[in-house]
This record gives structure tokens, C-alpha cells and sequence, in this order.
């Protein structure tokens, strides 16, 4: 690789765009250009999507920053062009079809390269690989405002649609060893992190491909999305009582105005695994981390933005070392974490 198009040039997509244009020649693309880059920018409205084998056909890699409702035909022209593939997509449905794509592939075609799914998908499984038999792993993540404020204690840095959409889906999860499927927004429980008192529930999408690579290796598997107390309380009464989750968009316009982005923030990223190593020992590997923003090439980067952003990156940065495949689907849990820590991204999260 190359050259590489970083479609969407938001506060994740810009610093994506910067990472990567450290050791490529990085071209980003947005129907919003105006300011200063320091890499190649071209003005494009993609909201048509029928101009994708065009725009794509110069790279070598391409990595989707846009809403996952936007995704699947820029993955499909990388398909059809043998050109590289990064997302940060929770979607379930956009990954699958992407995945139907990927069998003869070319060229890798990698989705879920985010926060979560991504980091918290490699994590866990590498926590994993070192037991000789699992009995559970326990994922969480949350991305919150550092001075929370409100019932909601919340604050929408990350994509509202994606975010919705995680809200209200089905979660497939590993009880008893089989795959099930349970509802969002169920299974609360009470956590403490760093002293502090957190929920955290079920929401959809941020196990990837986890169950299928783990059925039947382990009695438990799930994932849960941390929040400030009192948060999945008022969301159940938004979406169930207020109907709101037959309204998407107005959904997605009542919490943006509500509870807009903010720069102080933190990420909570919490993975535990029990299970049996050393000749029948039962033990637990935990890896707890608080993010928080830091300075990058210069510039403040709030948490949730650098942790999406050095993952993708730090994926783009094996595949183009070979230590990963070049061709094919890419699961987050088959990524070694060792390797992925000591990329120059990946770095970051040792912080």
C-alpha cells in the first residue's frame, strides 16, 4: 500500500487521514474541505454513492470514516477494484454482506477496525488464547464525557445513527457455549472502574465475529456498553415508552441537540477473562484501561476519537508489514495483540 483514501473527514476521520499520512500518501475526501490539511483533500458529496469504482480506482486502500448506512457500496467497489478495505462499522448487517464478498477477494477486505467492535475484540481474544479452557469473557467499553451532567449523563461524541442503531438491535452473545441472541438494552449491571461507579448493559454489534470464532470454546461470551448510572433507565423510556425506536432519525435529532459533543471525555475499556490455565488452575486475566484525550502530531485529540483512530490505523500498519493477511475477511479476534501494541499506533492504547 501506498496510496490511501480516507473517505469522511470528521474529528476520527481527519486524525486517521493524519496517522496514516505519516508512512503513506494519504488523499481524504469530504463534501467539507474548507481549512487547512496537511495531506491532499478532494471536495466530493457521496450522498448519490454511484461513483465509487471512479473515485476508488487510483489507491490502493481505502478506509471508510462515514456512517455505517454508507459503507457497503464503497466496499464494493473495493471489491470489484482489488483495493484494500477498512471500516469502523458496528453494523451487523453491513459486515455480513461485506464478509459475502470477501471469498475470493484480492485484497482484505476488514471492517469493524474501530473502538468497538476492533481494540476490545483483540483484546479480549488475546487475553483468551492463554487459557487451555475459558469459562467466560466479559467486553465492555464506554465512551463518556468527563463532567457528565443530566439523567442522561451523556454526551454524543460518536455517531448518533451508529449509536442508535446499537440501542436497538438484537445482541448475539454465547450462553452455555451456544450462540443465542438476547435484546439491547437488557442485562444491567453495576461496575467500578478507577473508583468509580458505572452501569453497563447490553447494546448490539460490538462482538463482531467473536461468538462464531468462540462458540463451543467457552460457557459465556458477551458484550456491554458502560455508562453513567441512570443512563439505561432513561433510554428504555425513550425508545419503549416514547416510541421513539419506530422514529429513528427524530431519535437521533432529539439526543444531538440534547446532548451535543463535547472535548473532555474519557473512554473506559474493560475486558475480563476466567478460565482454567497452568493444569487446571481457574484464574482471571483482566485488562482495564481509562482513556483519556491526549495530545497527537501536535494537536489535543478528545479519547474517543484516538482510540477509534489508532485502531484502523494500526491495522492498515500490519497488513502493509504482512503480519497480517492481504487478501480475504478480516476478524478482529484473529489480530495478535502483542503485534498490535507494538505497531506505532497501536502504542497509543500502552499509554
Amino acid at each position: 500500500m501506498k496510496n490511501i483514501l480516507v473517505i469522511g473527514l470528521g474529528k476520527v476521520g481527519r486524525l486517521v487521514a493524519e496517522l496514516l499520512n505519516q508512512d503513506f500518501n494519504v488523499t481524504g475526501l469530504d463534501k467539507f474541505t474548507e481549512g487547512d490539511w496537511p495531506f491532499k483533500v478532494i471536495k466530493h458529496d457521496l450522498s448519490k454513492g454511484d461513483e465509487y469504482p471512479d473515485i476508488l480506482k487510483n489507491f490502493d486502500a481505502v478506509v471508510s470514516c462515514m456512517p455505517y448506512t454508507m459503507n457497503l457500496p464503497i466496499a464494493t467497489a473495493a471489491r470489484e477494484l482489488n483495493i484494500h478495505y477498512f471500516d469502523l462499522t458496528e453494523d451487523v448487517a453491513t459486515t455480513k454482506a461485506i464478509r459475502s464478498m470477501a471469498t475470493d477477494s484480492c485484497s482484505i477486505l476488514a471492517p469493524q477496525c474501530g473502538l468497538a467492535p476492533g481494540f476490545i475484540g483483540i483484546v479480549g481474544a488475546g487475553l483468551a488464547y492463554d487459557f487451555e479452557k475459558i469459562r467466560s469473557i466479559d467486553l465492555r467499553v464506554g465512551a463518556l464525557p468527563l463532567h457528565p451532567s443530566g439523567l442522561l449523563g451523556y454526551s454524543f461524541n460518536w455517531s448518533p445513527a451508529g449509536l442508535v442503531n446499537e440501542y436497538l438491535n438484537d445482541c448475539k452473545v454465547i450462553r452455555d457455549g451456544k450462540i443465542v441472541h438476547t435484546p439491547s438494552l437488557e442485562g444491567l449491571e453495576t461496575l467500578h472502574i478507577t473508583g468509580q461507579t458505572l452501569e453497563a448493559f447490553s447494546t448490539s454489534g460490538g462482538l463482531g465475529t467473536m461468538c462464531e470464532t468462540f462458540e463451543g470454546k467457552t460457557q459465556s461470551l458477551n458484550y456491554k456498553s458502560i455508562r453513567y448510572p441512570g443512563h439505561c433507565k432513561q433510554m428504555r423510556f425513550l425508545f419503549n415508552e416514547l416510541l421513539l425506536r419506530n422514529h429513528k432519525k427524530l431519535a437521533e435529532e432529539i439526543l444531538v441537540t440534547a446532548k451535543p459533543p463535547v472535548q473532555e471525555d474519557r473512554v473506559y475499556v474493560y475486558a475480563t477473562v476466567e478460565g482454567w490455565k497452568n493444569s487446571g488452575i481457574l484464574e482471571r486475566e483482566e485488562f482495564v484501561r481509562d482513556y483519556r484525550a491526549i495530545e497527537i502530531l501536535g494537536k489535543k485529540r478528545n479519547a474517543i476519537a484516538w482510540t477509534t483512530a489508532a485502531s484502523v490505523c494500526a491495522i492498515v500498519e500490519m497488513v502493509e508489514k504482512g503480519d497480517l493477511p492481504g487478501s480475504g475477511f478480516l476478524k478482529q479476534e484473529s489480530i495478535n495483540l502483542n503485534k498490535f501494541m507494538a505497531t506505532k499506533n497501536g502504542q497509543y492504547y500502552s499509554i
